[in-house]
């Protein structure tokens, strides 16, 4: 599925350090496929032993709703399991916004079509301010332009250039590489002929 443009209201997170065993326990990680992790992101918030909703979490906080998480700094930290990716993916959420990434999480969202927004702590700020104080405020997210919108205020972010045409185009890295076909067949014709006037 191609990644463009996304607009919705946001789910705040303001919790540093959330490694990769909080997003998703590591007794969940028996399954192979990805469907079925996004009802255990973050289970032992979200959820008591005897599996009754925790009111104070705010996934179970009807107030809050959107596609787009808004987490506290150094998000996914921890090990390396792509589990978490596919739990955030599953759960629906299509953008990561935090002032840090690690960075073999930030690699892992990229590939489950995520895409993590890196922004400075000011800016994280003001967005927790805004989400907290008008849930039902929407942020918009052009992936072309690589620009945040939100408060009549426009913010830049990077990406690496390979994973945002993966994303625009909807490719993983082997459908990348099978669209590419016709530019490698030219270039191994190229290198043939250049081999023949060289010989």
């Amino acid at each position: 599925m191609s990644f463009q443009i996304v607009r919705s209201s946001a789910i705040p997170l303001p919790i540093e350090n959330v490694d990769t065993d909080q997003i998703i326990p590591a007794r969940f990680l028996k399954a192979t496929t990805r469907e079925g992790f996004g009802e255990n992101l973050f289970r032992d918030w979200r959820f008591h032993a005897d599996d009754t909703p925790k009111g104070d979490f705010v996934l179970n906080n009807s107030t809050y709703s959107g596609s787009i998480l808004v987490a506290g700094k150094n998000f996914g930290c921890g090990s390396s399991r792509e589990h978490a990716a596919w739990a955030i993916a599953d759960y629906g959420f299509k953008v990561v916004i935090s002032s840090f990434f690690a960075d073999i999480f930030k690699g892992n969202a990229l590939n489950n079509n995520i895409l993590p927004i890196q922004v400075s702590e000011e800016v994280l700020a003001e967005l927790f301010d805004l989400i907290h104080a008008d849930p039902s405020s929407e942020l918009t997210i052009n992936l072309d332009t690589q620009t945040l919108q939100f408060n009549n205020q426009e913010i830049s972010f990077d990406i690496n250039p390979y994973k945002k045409t993966c994303l625009l185009k909807g490719y993983d890295d082997i459908e990348y590489i099978l669209n590419q076909s016709e530019a490698i067949t030219a270039f191994e014709a190229n290198r043939k002929d250049a081999h023949f006037l060289v010989g």
